[in-house]
């Protein structure tokens, strides 16, 4: 198996070979134009984000700074919404739905190193892909770890680290996150706590 091939595989491998740390620099040098974009080029942003990607439907939007291991490995759907720093440790596949929304500081990590300090040593890792499903809310400093799908219409709570599978329409909150409840009715007449949400001025 080459080493290009043994990213994908979900096994470990050594991640200290010359020709994929070349690759990773080409991904650095598109995420330096990205980063250093002024913000009245939104069309130079969108066409270099279609160039970092492997997938990006339209109405996509990412606020600089972006960071990005490979780029090439994440997918996004339409309509999505990242805010600053987003962090995608993307070693192999990133799967992100449609209308999918993303707070500053988020980390979404594919990769991660073996507890053995003798293998750690030799710099190994092992990546596994991650999903985001449709709909999903992240909230600001989620950490979501390698092999996570976070199930469609979901709500990540702020500063939560995901080291578990999150199903379908729940919100989920915390470290480690857990289930906190079923997204419901309420959630219709009540957009944030007790406040009540006035239709007329949407």
């Amino acid at each position: 198996m080459d080493i290009e091939a043994r990213l994908h595989s979900q096994k470990v491998y050594c991640c200290n070979d010359d020709q994929l740390a070349a690759k990773q620099m080409e991904c650095l040098d598109v995420l330096y134009d990205f980063n250093h974009t002024r913000p009245t080029e939104m069309h130079r942003r969108q066409a270099i984000l279609q160039s970092l990607f492997a997938e990006m439907g339209e109405n996509c939007y990412i606020e600089p700074p972006l960071q990005a291991n490979w780029g090439i490995h994440t997918h996004l759907g339409k309509n999505v919404y990242a805010n600053f720093n987003l962090t995608l440790v993307d070693d192999t596949h990133i799967y992100i739905g449609d209308y999918v929304m993303i707070g500053p500081n988020v980390t979404i990590a594919t990769a991660g190193h073996p507890i053995d300090p003798a293998l750690r040593r030799r710099v190994a890792q092992f990546n596994i892909p991650v999903k985001i499903e449709n709909n999903v809310w992240i909230g600001a400093n989620a950490v979501i770890l390698p092999g996570i799908t976070v199930g469609e219409n979901s709500v990540i709570g702020a500063g939560s680290v995901v080291t578990k599978d999150i199903p379908p329409n729940v919100v989920a909150v915390g470290n480690p996150c857990r289930v906190l409840r079923d997204i419901n009715e309420h959630d219709q007449t009540y957009y944030y706590q007790n406040r009540r949400l006035d239709e007329t001025a949407l």
